[in-house]
Order: structure tokens, then C-alpha cells, then sequence
């Protein structure tokens, strides 16, 4: 498979990440709620996972009454971020392999992602794969998340190349439904943390099913 261009989410897609949200829900019940649970409702759940992280705490502050405001939970969030991108986190399978078949072939590749620029370099270098991509695009950065098409146009506009030649590798629904409705070839990865798989098979112009891995494309060559 030749690809020219590529534009890659980070959670879900590039790091087995998305465990994180249940690390955060935890630490907030034991912030909050006394040492309890707290988990947030389906809805909540699966729109933070494209929101800002600002916005997905301003959410849960609101929705939800914890903390003071959304900025002190934010403060908390990204303690607990920090940590984990630092010390914790890992490359999903074969994810290295794909990368480094990419650039000796001289596909252009950026990053685009909900998560904050510093927290996606932490996890980049932690990695060992910051090499690989020659610019970082947030949401945070651009004002919009995922549900809005800016994120994906900015980091084309930079990788230059037209949006039928511009793949998209996303874990997330609403991404994937974002990046294909304006013309951008996708690939689908299924992640067990995240929502909608069947859609996300049906829309993506390739998927990665369980037990897959980005080595696939490779192959299929």
C-alpha cells in the first residue's frame, strides 16, 4: 500500500492510551467522591474522547458538579497525563514497523490529535518515534475537535498533498465520520476502549480489526 500523505491521531491509534480515561474517572472518584466511583454517563463518556481535554473537563465540571471548575480538574488531569505519557504508556503492535516502512518510502506524516502538544511530545519521545513525523497538530491549538473537519484540513494544508491522497488513521468514530465526509481516505483501528466498531468498519476505506495490526497494510501491498 503506497501512501503519500498520512495524518495520524495519537490515543487509540499510534499508543494503547485509551486506558487512561478509566485512570482519570478513578482518580476523580477518589478526589471527589470520597473514594468512590465515578465514571461518567455513555453519552459523556464518548464525547470527551473527542473534545479538548479544556473542553471534556469544562463537561464533566458541569454535568457532573466535581471540583470547583472545569480548570481544576483540568490541572488534575493533566498531572495524571503527564505521568502516564512519561512512564507508562506503549506503542500498539506493529505500529514501529509500519512507521518505519512509511518514511523509507517517503511518505510525508504528521500527527493530529485531541490531546495537548505537550503531553502528545512527552509521549512521542517516550516512544522513541518522534522522528517519524515533521509537525503536531491539536485541537486544542486549532480551536475545534474532531467533530469539525479544522484539524484534519490544517495538517493537509501543511503536508501538502490533496485530500483524496491524505489517509487519516483514526480509532475514533466521529473522527473517521469527519475525515470521510470531506473526501479523505481512512483507516479504522479498533481499540477495546473505544465506541462503534461496526460503523467505524463500514465507513473507513480500510480497518484494522482485533487482533490486527497496522503491518497488515504492509502486506497487502
Amino acid at each position: 500500500m503506497k501512501i503519500k500523505s498520512a495524518i495520524f491521531d495519537m490515543d487509540g491509534t499510534l499508543v494503547d492510551s485509551l486506558m487512561i480515561w478509566e485512570v482519570i474517572w478513578d482518580s476523580f472518584g477518589k478526589q471527589y467522591r470520597n473514594g468512590g466511583d465515578f465514571t461518567p454517563d455513555i453519552q459523556d463518556d464518548k464525547k470527551v474522547r473527542t473534545l479538548t481535554l479544556k473542553d471534556a473537563m469544562e463537561l464533566i465540571h458541569q454535568n457532573y458538579g466535581l471540583g470547583n471548575s472545569g480548570e481544576e480538574l483540568l490541572a488534575l488531569a493533566n498531572s495524571i497525563l503527564l505521568d502516564f505519557y512519561a512512564n507508562r504508556v506503549k506503542l500498539k503492535k506493529g505500529v514501529r514497523e509500519f512507521l518505519e516502512y512509511c518514511s523509507a518510502n517517503g511518505t510525508k506524516m504528521c500527527i493530529a490529535s485531541a490531546t495537548a502538544p505537550d503531553l502528545l511530545q512527552v509521549s512521542l519521545k517516550s516512544c522513541g518515534i518522534e522522528k517519524y513525523f515533521s509537525k503536531i497538530f491539536s485541537c486544542g491549538d486549532i480551536g475545534k475537535g474532531k467533530e469539525h473537519p479544522d484539524v484534519f484540513l490544517a495538517a493537509r494544508e501543511f503536508l501538502g498533498s490533496p485530500l483524496d491522497e491524505t489517509w487519516v488513521f483514526e480509532d475514533s468514530l466521529v473522527a473517521i465520520e469527519t475525515a470521510a465526509k470531506i473526501g479523505m481516505p481512512t483507516v479504522g483501528i479498533y481499540d477495546s476502549h473505544n465506541f462503534g466498531q461496526d460503523k467505524i468498519r463500514k465507513i473507513a476505506s480500510e480497518y484494522i480489526a482485533e487482533g490486527e495490526t497496522l503491518v497488515k497494510l504492509i502486506t497487502n501491498t
